[in-house]
């Protein structure tokens, strides 16, 4: 039996309902901590983190995004890095009151924390990224000398981003049942490897994409590749076309098959004040699951002092 905390719910702009789960800090002097997933993730993502770091002193909050898991579908169908980043200032600061807070994120997660830091000057005070989206800086890669070309094998990889950014109804039409739906998600924890091998139990991939099997859900989740392939419109522009000053803290799993094998090499390059990164061996994309004791002591003793 798995457990976690009761599901909250707020509308946290116009229409606009997110999902969360909160777990506050087990001595009661906690300081926020934000924990965005990615895709194809919900905050299931993390529910070995949120009773770990609740005892190490952290207040945790891990929301869904807008259109996945339990939060309500985008009444204005923007689904971009602004959109989300807006939605969790919202929740963050306006509902739950906390002036600032630290943040963790992977793939599309940390592509959200990276926009909400630099969105809202101070209000992220330190950010963990790993295996997620970078800041698009082709010129300053090249100066350094790190090839940020898509080699054959990440093409090869990022053919579910073509499709599900060009021909996203398409493909949700192939997909006509719950059953192929959640096939369809459980390749990501599979087959694809993203994961280190043996990462993800039957089990564990049944509880991380049953959130998938709802069509209106899986759909909506395309949406920030439509954004990003420029087949759906944006709310706004992204804050990713500059170097961040956030102080920032970079991981990477070297068994993921779908992000750049520079990570390392372009963190050094798109984030000034920099501590790593750090490789975790026997880790690819989602290292919140597949090492999550690692992470839980790394983040807490990266943040460790903000506890006051």
């Amino acid at each position: 039996m798995r457990s976690s905390p009761p599901i909250e719910r707020s509308e946290v702009r116009p229409g606009v309902e997110i999902a969360y789960w909160r777990a506050a800090a087990t001595n009661g002097r906690g300081f926020p901590l934000l924990l965005v997933h990615g895709w194809p993730e919900t905050k299931r993502i993390w529910a070995r983190n949120v009773a770990p770091l609740a005892v190490a002193g952290f207040d945790v909050i891990v929301p869904d995004l807008r259109g996945f898991g339990d939060s309500g579908l985008a009444p204005d169908g923007f689904y971009d890095l602004a959109a989300h980043a807006r939605d969790l200032h919202a929740l963050v600061h306006d509902v739950l009151g906390h002036e600032r807070c630290a943040a963790a994120g992977g793939d599309l997660g940390g592509g959200v924390v990276q926009d909400l830091a630099l969105r809202f000057e101070g209000f992220v005070v330190r950010q963990v990224l790993f295996n997620c989206v970078l800041p698009i800086l082709p010129d300053a890669y090249a100066a350094a000398g790190i090839p940020t070309a898509p080699t054959p094998e990440l093409r090869m990889a990022a053919d579910y981003f073509v499709r599900q950014g060009r021909d996203a109804d398409g493909l949700a039409a192939e997909l006509d049942s719950p059953e192929k739906r959640r096939r369809y998600i459980a390749e990501f924890y599979g087959h694809r490897f993203w994961a280190a091998p043996g990462s993800f139990a039957p089990d564990d991939v049944t509880f991380m994409t049953e959130p998938f099997a709802d069509a209106e859900k899986l759909r909506a989740s395309w949406g920030n590749y439509e954004s990003a392939l420029g087949t759906r419109p944006l709310s706004e522009p992204p804050r990713f076309f500059e170097r961040s000053r956030v102080e920032t803290l970079a991981l990477y799993g070297p068994e993921d098959h779908v992000i750049w094998r520079a990570f390392p090499e372009m963190c050094e390059v798109a984030f000034e004040r920099l501590v790593g990164p750090f490789v975790v061996p026997r880790a690819g994309h989602f290292l919140q699951w597949e090492r999550a004791d690692l992470l839980n002591a790394t983040l807490t003793a990266f943040l460790r002092d903000l506890q006051g």
